[in-house]
């Protein structure tokens, strides 16, 4: 090995930096990372679940109206399903879904299993803009996971639910699955769920059904903020611009383009709804075949 010599620098110090300022660009772009929700249940499902049945019991309804707020119509999104949870613990939580047909819904893996809570079984409810009340409401605890589902980082965040047949009308209807290989970047699309309309809302201004109009993004943009280890080839995002996005709640529910089902509404910056950031989803297109082989 050769010697420094005159304030030249040796190769083996030329190399020796050169994989300092390597390592330390890695560490700062792990660093730059945005977190993901992991304790849906605990951190967000369980409160909620409580907050918006209380928000209901209190509400003004009068079956054609919301008074003090604002609604989806009821039949706007006939595919649209509530999921009341009830965990091992006892404890109830929220999701969302998607009805795909008379007997099977699609939801996020997580609104059965995380890492520190476990659904027992599901009430579904169709064809209703409240979720604790009205509406078809059918309870299953029939539900399979993805195969290759992580709860680590909320990879392949997608299940199935099975239920008892139900029959479709005005405001009960299943929706289409996205196959092939478009990737719907650019592409405008539309979120449903019961979830939060802003970061520290009062959720009994928000009790019924909403949606938000939302524009998918590339893969290679959402990485920048979630990193490759959250954002794989199977996840979809839409880009939270304009602090427009999904919110605590909505997991499970349907990111549809007119009746395609695209993405399963799946993650967000722990931080809030309203940070400008992505939001994640399992791409429907990816899950195609998994989903078809369980209908």
């Amino acid at each position: 090995m050769r010697s420094k010599v005159d304030g030249i620098i040796t190769p083996a110090e030329s190399t020796m930096k050169l994989i300092a300022i390597v390592l330390c660009a890695l560490a700062a772009l792990a660093a730059a990372e945005e977190p993901i929700e992991l304790d849906y249940h605990n951190n967000v499902g369980v409160p909620k679940a409580e907050a918006l049945k209380q928000a209901e019991l209190a509400a003004d309804f009068d079956g054609t109206r919301i008074v003090g707020g604002s609604a989806a119509a009821l039949g706007a999104y006939p595919y649209m399903g509530g999921l009341v949870i009830t965990l091992t613990d006892g404890r109830t939580s929220v999701c969302g879904s998607s009805l795909v047909s008379n007997t099977r819904l699609v939801t996020a893996a997580h609104c059965w299993r995380t890492r520190n809570a476990q659904a027992r079984q599901f009430v579904v409810v169709l064809g209703s803009i409240r979720l604790f009340s009205g509406g078809t409401r059918i309870t299953t605890n029939r539900v399979e996971m993805h195969g290759s589902y992580n709860m680590n980082n909320l990879n392949n965040d997608v299940a199935m639910i099975v239920i008892n047949s139900v029959a479709y009308n005005n405001n009960i209807r299943n929706i289409g699955l996205a196959s092939g290989t478009n990737d719907y970047a650019g592409t405008w699309a539309w979120a449903a769920g019961f979830g939060l309309t802003a970061d520290g809302g009062n959720i009994g201004n928000n009790q019924f059904l909403s949606h938000a109009r939302l524009q998918v993004i590339t893969n290679n943009v959402c990485r920048q903020t979630y990193g490759s280890a959250t954002v794989i080839a199977s996840t979809l995002c839409i880009s939270g611009a304009n602090r427009v996005s999904t919110c605590n709640g909505d997991s499970g529910g349907p990111l549809a383009v007119g009746n395609t089902l695209i993405g399963v509404t799946s993650f967000g910056s722990i931080r809030g709804c309203q940070q400008n950031q992505p939001a994640g989803f399992a791409r429907v297109t990816s899950f195609n075949a998994w989903i078809r082989a369980r209908m």
